[in-house]
């Protein structure tokens, strides 16, 4: 009760202030996938990016790139939905977590990384306000009084370098301006879910000073029961109605723009973060052998013997420093950024009580876990110098150095394990990272332009195991490594041409390649395994496509067909205790299409609409990855070949997986939109919006079940309101997941435990904006 008045009064704090600034102007609040307004002709509004790094109209970059306008964004987590309310939004973007609100996973064109270790690399880069986000935590930070959201397909290795071989989505904030500006969207709904963003600000200084403060309040009430009476070994009451399920979310963001000087610009940021909530709830045995049917298992019901309520609480800071010179022909820029972050995340890991699931008549199961990060920061630094002006040429040269470091406990309670009761071990993680890059554009004739890049990038990580999982008389049995470092220096480049055919139309070719570096996972310490590592891998990408504006710019109509091949990919498997194991496969081929829409087919009716398609395969003969298996006995329904072999006095099977899609790379993603305006007598009008996303067959795991797999997930929001006379103010009720999908995001193999989508979400949403 406590935590619901805290979290009302500081609504109630932040909207009053909003409310209290006077004299507030309009500002830029885009939507429509990305396009500010309609213009004056009554068609669509150009969309501006910086996908080069330079703002341009979309239509004239060489890159696929999707894009969510602000109001958009806002629009899908009016139901307290965190950044993953972007999955299936963006054609070719699909992300999950089985770790709850602070370790998001990423995959553009079928590529990301399922590893849950705190330490686990990603191949999809997050950068907010330029300011790149390499640790899983800082990558879960919440977006809030966003711009434009950007999703670049394919690899980005020329100008933004390191772990980019997927791809990046790129966030911009709104900006501090030289006028008055407010915006805040604010809502009510199912489970007490409340949320605020907002965001305000305007000169201190007339034309040399100026602000923009930025505030995010979530909050869910707990929801789910936990219906477990049996006796709890962590002194957990059970069973308890409305046990787990809520999050409490508070974040502010303060920017100061300064400039002293027509040529010169110092943007200086600083946000913080503070949360707590539960980690992931996994289902056990939702999913029955030889089905993936979970309608049976309910959502808001839970038996868990252990876990402690499944808490997760994380503290984040940060700093930025963006600084601009213009030189006249060119502009250097610097950004300078710290971030850290401590916190933890614990849950009862085999998703139910071990003891009522049994396994050759011997129950079966994990205790408490948890991966606790002690302290993290990160610094980063990066140098830029880019032409300016509209000449044939245009160029930019820089260089970008990375360093992050934590250290971070890892603790897992085994059930009837008497040798190890309380394993835990602490691990120092260090990744360095620099980088030279350059990029040049060469307008060769009026209509077509020319682009090469690269960069020269070193990678180094390096694991120091600090403790080890000691038996229970105090003596280490670990007889693995404990200092394992790999490093590893390669180039990245990309190629790409466009040719403008009509100014409707434009079409355009690219290849690049990308790098990731090594990865060291050392998170099997805690059972006393050896670290598992995995070398570089290299991306390979073909594209090309067309960005068109047509019908009088009623229609926009985008699509590009690809190719990748990646080298040496990294894969996460699971070892016999169920804990990630890193190798690298051959390589990873797939082909696919990717198409997006908005078109204004009658006055006051905007549709849109994405559409990916994607065929993955992972392509080794030589490698198996093991499979579901508890006490030697196979739990799933395993398609694929497979061998049996010894393990701890057990047997434990290996499937073949050669020729299996990529993990958690849907076969095909459809989104669909539609906004109807009803012009009133008053100047205002009545709207009716929905939005909806379709996704086809995915697997969850490395190796083809009948279990793991999901096919024609789909969720549906609805929205109905009415909006004042230039949009100054809106009211409306909405639902997020209307039909109350149960849609299964992730398992758990060992235990045929099953994570489930957010539940349905009804309320009420205010908007304005003040002058």
């Amino acid at each position: 009760m406590k935590s619901v008045i805290k979290t009302v009064a500081l609504l109630g704090a932040a909207w009053g202030t909003l409310a209290a600034v006077p004299a507030i102007a309009q500002t830029a609040d885009k939507g429509a996938a990305g396009a500010a307004a309609n213009d004056e002709q009554g068609g669509l509004g150009d969309i501006v990016v910086t996908a080069e790094r330079r703002s341009e109209s979309l239509n004239r970059v060489p890159v696929s790139v999707g894009v969510v306008g602000g109001q958009d964004l806002r629009a899908f987590q009016q139901g307290g939905e965190d950044i993953l309310a972007l999955s299936g939004r963006v054609p070719g973007l699909y992300a999950e977590t089985t770790t709850g609100r602070i370790f998001p996973r990423f995959y553009i064109r079928g590529l990301g990384n399922i590893d849950f270790y705190l330490g686990a690399s990603q191949p999809v880069s997050i950068i907010q306000d330029d300011v790149v986000l390499e640790h899983v935590v800082l990558k879960s930070n919440p977006v809030f009084d966003v711009d434009q959201v950007e999703v670049l397909r394919g690899p980005q290795g020329s100008l933004f370098g390191r772990n980019t071989t997927a791809g990046i989505i790129k966030f911009d904030t709104i900006k501090p301006t030289q006028t008055f500006q407010s915006r805040a969207t604010a809502s009510i709904g199912s489970y007490n879910t409340m949320s605020l963003d907002a965001g305000v600000g305007g000169p201190l200084i007339a034309d040399v000073l100026s602000f923009r403060l930025s505030a995010l309040v979530q909050h869910r009430d707990n929801w789910v029961d936990n219906v477990y009476s049996g006796p709890s070994a962590d002194g957990t009451l059970t069973p308890k109605k409305d046990a787990m399920g809520g999050f409490t979310e508070r974040d502010v963001r303060l920017q100061l723009l300064l400039t002293p000087t027509e040529t010169l610009s110092f943007n200086l940021a600083g946000h913080a973060r503070w949360y707590d909530g539960t980690s992931t709830l996994f289902h056990r045995g939702a999913l029955k052998k030889g089905s993936r049917d979970v309608s049976a298992e309910p959502r808001d019901q839970i038996a868990l013997d252990e876990g402690q309520g499944n808490p997760q609480s994380y503290d984040t800071q940060g700093a930025s420093l963006r600084a601009a010179w213009d030189l006249g022909a060119a502009e250097l820029t610097s950004i300078t950024a710290y971030e850290t972050t401590a916190g933890y995340s614990k849950g009862d890991t085999d998703g139910g009580a071990a003891a009522n699931y049994p396994v050759n008549g011997v129950p079966n199961g994990y205790g408490l876990s948890m991966g606790q990060v002690r302290g993290l920061d990160q610094w980063t630094q990066e140098l830029r110098l880019a032409s300016q002006g509209d000449g044939p040429i245009k160029w930019q040269v820089g260089g970008i150095y990375f360093d992050s470091r934590d250290i971070t406990d890892f603790y897992q309670r085994a059930y009837l394990i008497g040798a190890n009761p309380n394993n835990w071990v602490r691990l120092h993680d260090v990744n360095t990272s620099w980088g030279v890059f350059g990029q040049v554009s060469y307008r060769a004739t009026d209509r077509l332009t020319l682009t090469a890049g690269g960069r020269i990038s070193e990678d180094t990580k390096r694991t120091q195991l600090l403790r080890t999982a000691d038996s229970a008389a105090g003596v280490s049995t670990y007889r693995g490594r404990r200092d394992v470092r790999m490093s590893d220096t390669k180039p990245s480049w990309d190629l790409s041409a466009m040719y403008e055919v009509s100014p409707e139309l434009n079409v355009y070719v690219r290849a690049a390649e990308g790098f990731r570096g090594p990865t060291i996972q050392g998170r099997s310490a805690v059972f006393n395994s050896d670290f598992t590592t995995a070398k570089s891998e290299t991306n390979l990408s073909f594209e090309t496509g067309f960005k068109s504006k047509l019908f009088n710019n009623t229609l926009h109509l985008n699509a590009s067909a690809f190719a990748y091949r990646v080298k040496g990919i990294q894969l996460n498997g699971n070892d016999s205790d169920g804990n990630g194991v890193l190798f690298n496969a051959d390589k990873a081929v797939a082909y696919g299409l990717e198409a997006d829409a908005q078109w204004l087919p009658v006055q006051n009716l905007t549709l849109s609409a994405g559409l990916s398609l994607l065929h993955s395969e992972i392509r080794d003969k030589r490698v198996f990855a093991q499979t579901c298996g508890l006490n030697g006995v196979q739990v799933c329904t395993v398609m694929d070949p497979f061998v049996v072999r010894k393990a701890f006095g057990s047997n434990a099977y290996f499937a073949q997986i050669d020729g299996n899609p990529l993990p958690n790379a849907p076969e095909y993603n459809l989104n669909l939109a539609a906004k109807y305006d009803v012009p009133l007598g008053d100047g205002g009008k009545a709207f009716i919006s929905t939005d909806w996303n379709l996704q086809g067959y995915t697997n969850f795991v490395l190796y083809r079940t009948k279990e793991f797999t999901s096919n024609g997930n789909f969720e549906g929001g609805l929205s109905i309101g009415y909006s004042a006379p230039h949009d100054d103010w809106s009211l409306s009720v909405f639902a997020r997941n209307i039909t109350n999908e149960k849609n299964v995001k992730g398992v758990i193999e060992n235990y045929m435990a099953a994570v489930f989508n957010e539940p349905r979400i009804i309320g009420v949403t205010f908007t304005g904006k003040y002058r």
